[in-house]
């Protein structure tokens, strides 16, 4: 999907999203961003269609007192996430489950300090390559408080991720990496131990 298009799949696609998403959507500053969101929620119905044969739409979703999404009265769990030119969904019936994906690029490590715990922060500074340690630990942390019941009201540095899981509030969460693309990270957060609880997992490139 190009720029060009751009104004054709917001017309297509938007009236079929909630309000509140679309709310949301109107924050984004970059025409890309917010061709990622729309995509990505065309890859979750996409995905809730081809493998549960449930033909749900925007309006089946609903969101609890911390914002995070789900489908009332449905089985089905989900999350989404998009960075740079790449959506992916994931999908199951199994547990909560969060996904996050980062390309990685150059940033000033300084700023996201305050994030993480000493010792991470001793692992990334300390790394062969601190800026993908980083995004490494990121994409970890930001797929737990995605899978978690709070969602993103959860501080980052009150966790760390230990031997790919964590614990919030008691809840342990493991963590899985889904490799896509050698210049981004991305992982799965959910409560099943030792093997994947995915159903399916939808990318979508613009």
């Amino acid at each position: 999907m190009s720029g060009e298009n751009h104004e054709k799949l917001l017309k297509k696609e938007l009236p079929k999203l909630p309000f509140a998403f679309r709310e949301r959507l109107k924050k984004r500053a970059k025409w890309q961003d917010v061709q990622l969101s729309v995509l990505g929620m065309s890859l979750l119905f996409t995905a809730v269609k081809k493998q549960y044969h449930l033909n749900l739409d925007a309006h089946d979703i609903f969101y609890n007192q911390y914002n995070k999404p789900y489908f009332k009265g449905n089985p089905v769990y989900f999350n989404i996430s998009h960075s740079a030119e790449i959506a992916v969904c994931a999908i199951t019936d199994k547990t909560q489950l969060g996904i996050d994906i980062e390309k990685i690029y150059q940033i000033e490590l300084g700023n996201f300090k305050g994030n993480m715990s000493d010792r991470q922060w001793n692992d990334i500074v300390f790394s062969d390559n601190a800026q993908e340690a980083f995004f490494d630990y990121w994409t970890q942390k930001e797929a737990v408080i995605k899978a978690a019941e709070k969602g993103l009201n959860i501080n980052l540095q009150s966790f760390e991720i230990l031997e790919k899981s964590a614990s919030i509030e008691k809840e342990i969460y493991f963590l899985e990496e889904i490799k896509i693309d050698k210049s981004y990270k991305c992982y799965l957060a959910h409560k099943i131990k030792g093997k994947t609880c995915l159903k399916s997992i939808e990318i979508k490139l613009i």
